[in-house]
């Protein structure tokens, strides 16, 4: 069941606060300019090293590369867990590198992060970890309940909603942390390895979920080592890192081409 999450009801019409900015950057090309970025952690050698890109609103990119190309890194930066110690970050239309810390939280809402190792509150049901961004939010506890529900049938989870985390296989632990992610309607989700812990059926279950979301609008950005999964989407766009470079021969992920009837 697809969700219709394009209603904007429940999670959305009781979290006022990012409204107006929002709905101004549905309607933008770009949505993320990175501009020679670069990440030092201490001491050591770069983790990023000159990385451009610009991702369009609305599309669909793999982030791929070996273990240790920069990947996580990558992500940090585009959910806002991590400043880029050189370079530009543009996100939602405004400087993301001098983004005044009080103004974190607001865009950080805006973003929907699944990781690989889940990160669901162990001593919470399936259904208050997906309500969670809801209830942080300040969204009333009358108008959690629907869209709760609507989303643990939307990843087929309906017959779990009162089990907790451990009693939950790999596969229904990531599908209820897609949930938590999306039950906001995020302009961009964020996946880190969200297929790296599941078997290959279960990861054709989860990309079709994240497909259907990004055909509602969302901005899907997936981070992957798993190249069976590559062609899964149709006009999806690949971004490949190799030693914390983005190889972009092209120019295309830098300066992408406008969509047909722009």
């Amino acid at each position: 069941m697809r969700p219709r999450l394009s209603q904007r009801g429940g999670s959305c019409d009781a979290a006022q606060g990012h409204r107006s900015e929002a709905s101004n950057t549905r309607h933008m090309a770009n949505i993320v300019q990175f501009e020679n970025v670069g990440l030092r952690y201490g001491t050591s050698e770069e983790t990023l090293t000159d990385v451009s890109f610009t991702l369009s609103s609305g599309a669909f990119y793999f982030l791929t590369g070996a273990s240790g190309a920069g990947k996580t890194s990558l992500l940090r930066l585009l959910y806002l867990a991590q400043r880029p110690t050189r370079g530009n970050i543009r996100l939602f239309g405004e400087d993301a590198v001098t983004l005044p810390r009080a103004r974190l939280p607001g865009f950080r809402r805006r973003i929907g992060v699944v990781f690989q190792d889940f990160r669901l509150v162990p001593h919470l049901s399936a259904f208050d970890n997906i309500a969670l961004p809801l209830r942080v939010s300040g969204v009333p506890e009358s108008d959690v309940a629907a869209p709760v529900r609507e989303m643990l049938d939307w990843v087929g989870l309906s017959d779990r909603v009162d089990a907790k985390p451990l009693t939950l296989s790999g596969g229904e632990q990531q599908r209820v942390a897609i949930a938590r992610a999306v039950i906001g309607r995020p302009e961009m989700l964020v996946a880190d390895e969200p297929t790296g812990n599941v078997d290959p059926d279960m990861a054709e279950r989860l990309l079709h979920l994240f497909d259907s979301l990004n055909r509602l609008g969302t901005t899907v950005v997936v981070a992957t080592h798993d190249f069976h999964l590559l062609g899964r989407i149709q006009n999806a766009h690949m971004m490949r890192l190799d030693k914390g470079r983005l190889l972009d021969p092209t120019g295309s992920l830098r300066f992408p081409p406008p969509a047909n009837g722009e």
